[in-house]
């Protein structure tokens, strides 16, 4: 009977889901940077937590793994060939696009991340705004910890360049 109002599966997915959509979503919006794209990776990463969750609901990172599902469903969706084609500005839409994206967008540090490599953006979403761990962070990605540290360091060097105010005419 699965699928129907009062299936303790539904109830306790749907309970994860209230709890933790809005900060997936934000998750998927720091990797992918587009409000749209964010969306379906969230809806593909909860499509597969559900189909999983017999045996998710019964493990200790239940968070652990729905984040890694966000960071997987990006991966999978750039990979994607018709992912790699970036449409034109819709100039017509420009007062349709929410607040919270246009403050992102406008942000100089949002800006900054969009400037990063891919992988770097990754290892400091999870590092810096998810607070992981190295060994957590690596883990998510299924990369070394190495790889993690070098990426982190990288991104971080290029942030600070970035964002280091210019003050009294002098270069960064």
């Amino acid at each position: 009977m699965g699928g129907q109002p009062g299936n303790g599966r539904d109830d306790g997915f749907t309970e994860f889901v209230v709890a933790r959509r809005a900060l997936l979503y934000r998750t998927a919006y720091l990797l992918c940077g587009d409000s749209h794209r964010a969306e379906d990776v969230v809806q593909i990463a909860l499509a597969k937590l559900y189909v999983a969750w017999p045996r998710v609901s019964r493990m200790e990172q239940v968070e652990a793994y729905a984040r890694r599902t966000v960071v997987n469903a990006h991966l999978d969706e750039t990979r994607r060939p018709w992912r790699r084609e970036r449409p034109a500005p819709d100039t017509q839409l420009d007062g349709a696009v929410d607040g919270a994206d246009r403050l992102a967008s406008d942000d100089a540090l949002w800006q900054a991340l969009r400037a990063l490599a891919p992988g770097q953006r990754r290892v400091v979403v999870l590092r810096h705004y998810w607070g992981l761990s190295v060994e957590e962070t690596a883990r998510d990605l299924g990369v070394s910890t190495g790889t993690v540290k070098s990426q982190s360091s990288a991104a971080l060097t290029r942030l600070r360049g970035t964002l280091t105010p210019v003050t009294n005419g002098e270069t960064r």
